[in-house]
């Protein structure tokens, strides 16, 4: 099983979309050629069978209709990929929607489910290794809503509101509405089709290319030009008021708003402050990744929804009810910190959360507020306070919480904490080209713990084993930094 890291294939990927138009890369059959199946997940230690081996997806062409009316989805995913080894069969992420027909570079095939999630998918032919294939699914059916300890049990994946939809799949939620590789680590280009009863609007990642109406029907068409995980896209559909602008430094930005949210003064805050740490944080951090920002603004934090959920969905977080400008820059910053930059492992989930968190603090001390320095020692000396059943802030290994502890308040203020006390370690100046260095080292790929701590040593110059084992890798309050 070969998986290639992001960040060393996106030329492969674009190469190999452009080299299947032509035909160069039709596999032959050969007697002396050993096929395998492709491995049905990935091993990672908290979703071992998620994600799948034995393939590369360059580019996915998602086509989909969904009628609130009815909760129905129907949709055709086409993706293009390229094989990582001799290929006999493999398999994609599809949570319970019914599969109609699987197609193979045009040739109809057979296809299995097993499980709820894994689609399994016997090509004709063996496809050679390095050989560029495309994959047609038909499915259709009402997507399923997720929730449980990981998400200290709030909805997430699909979410079927009153007029549509709106979509925040962190972690394992993108096979809910669409057949994938459903990982971080196969990141990939993104075409998102969406049609919707008219009226109403579908709101998707990067930018909007084309739009029409037909027999009653809205189709909005998105593409996002840059390598994206699957957890981070989106189709959020309803009523929107939306508007478009350029920010100081040239970065598209869209803000779509649900309208009954949209006189609240936070809401009407949003799009500036979205400017401000779009181009703001890319002085400290390196260059806006990505060639759109804005943000979604649903009004799903009411009942009945109550739903709590913003994410990061790429370009264009997603935000329930009424931002605050911090969780507005926790979300923007999480676009260098956890989109570009994405954790290998799910376990090193803090290197996204506590980044984000540790942004929010360092935002308020470049604008006037208390220090990070000071903000962090309040916390360590206050931590924020449990919700019920969930372990002591301080029993949480940090780098390694736990499957349904991924998201504990720990990794995110602990994570934190441990960066802003890295930094009084090192020196401001050593920390920020830490900073940066680990983003444009890591730019469009995915990385872990472990990587990071080995660059903290060698742009400090300093054995930081004893500081990383203390906040990252053991529980407990720590008497030092």
């Amino acid at each position: 099983m070969t998986i290639l890291r992001p960040a060393h294939r996106l030329p492969l990927a674009v190469a190999a979309v452009g080299a299947a138009a032509l035909g160069l890369f039709a596999p032959t059959a050969s007697a002396d050629v050993r096929y395998e199946p492709g491995a049905p997940g990935l091993g990672d230690p908290y979703f071992p069978d998620l994600g799948n081996g034995g393939y590369d997806v360059g580019h996915y062409y998602l086509k989909t209709a969904y009628d609130p009316g009815t909760d129905r989805l129907t949709g055709t995913t086409t993706l293009t990929a390229t094989a990582t080894q001799n290929l006999s069969r493999f398999n994609l992420d599809l949570y319970k929607l019914d599969v109609r027909s699987v197609h193979v570079n045009g040739k109809k095939v057979t296809f299995t489910r097993t499980g709820a999630r894994e689609l399994e998918i016997t090509p004709r032919r063996g496809l050679r290794k390095n050989s560029s294939f495309t994959v047609t699914v038909r499915y259709d059916g009402v997507p399923e809503t997720l929730s449980g300890p990981i998400v200290h049990d709030l909805p997430y994946g699909f979410l079927h509101t009153p007029d549509g939809a709106t979509i925040v799949s962190q972690p394992n939620a993108a096979s809910t509405w669409f057949p994938s590789n459903d990982t971080p680590r196969d990141k990939a280009l993104f075409t998102i089709e969406t049609t919707v009863p008219r009226g109403l609007k579908a709101i998707g990642n990067g930018h909007l290319v084309k739009q029409w109406t037909s027999h009653g029907k809205d189709t909005f068409l998105w593409r996002e030009d840059s390598p994206m995980a699957t957890y981070l896209a989106t189709s959020s559909i309803g009523r929107f008021n939306v508007s478009t602008t350029t920010t100081p430094k040239g970065v598209f930005q869209l803000d779509a708003v649900d309208p009954e949210v949209a006189s609240h003064p936070d809401t009407l805050s949003t799009p500036g402050w979205t400017t401000r740490a779009t181009d703001e944080l890319a002085g400290f951090f390196g260059p806006y990744p990505f060639t759109s920002t804005g943000s979604i603004i649903e009004n799903n934090g009411v009942p009945p929804l109550n739903i709590e959920n913003a994410l990061e969905t790429q370009n264009r977080p997603t935000y329930q009810k009424h931002p605050v400008e911090k969780g507005v820059v926790h979300e923007i910053s999480h676009q260098w910190f956890g989109n570009s930059v994405s954790t290998h492992h799910w376990k090193d989930v803090w290197l996204n959360e506590g980044y984000a968190l540790w942004t929010e603090k360092f935002w308020a001390e470049k604008h006037g507020g208390q220090s990070a320095q000071t903000a962090f020692e309040q916390l360590y000396d206050n931590p924020p306070p449990m919700p019920p059943g969930r372990p002591a802030f301080w029993d949480v290994v940090t780098a390694d919480p736990t499957r349904d502890q991924m998201f504990h308040r720990s990794v995110y203020f602990r994570g934190g904490m441990a960066l802003q006390f890295l930094r009084e370690r090192i020196g401001d100046d050593r920390f920020m080209q830490l900073t940066r260095t680990w983003l444009a080292e890591n730019r469009h790929s995915t990385a872990t713990t472990e990587e990071f701590e080995a660059l903290a040593e060698k742009i400090s110059g300093q054995d930081l084993d004893g500081f990383f084992k203390v906040w990252l890798h053991t529980p407990g309050k720590p008497t030092t930094w």
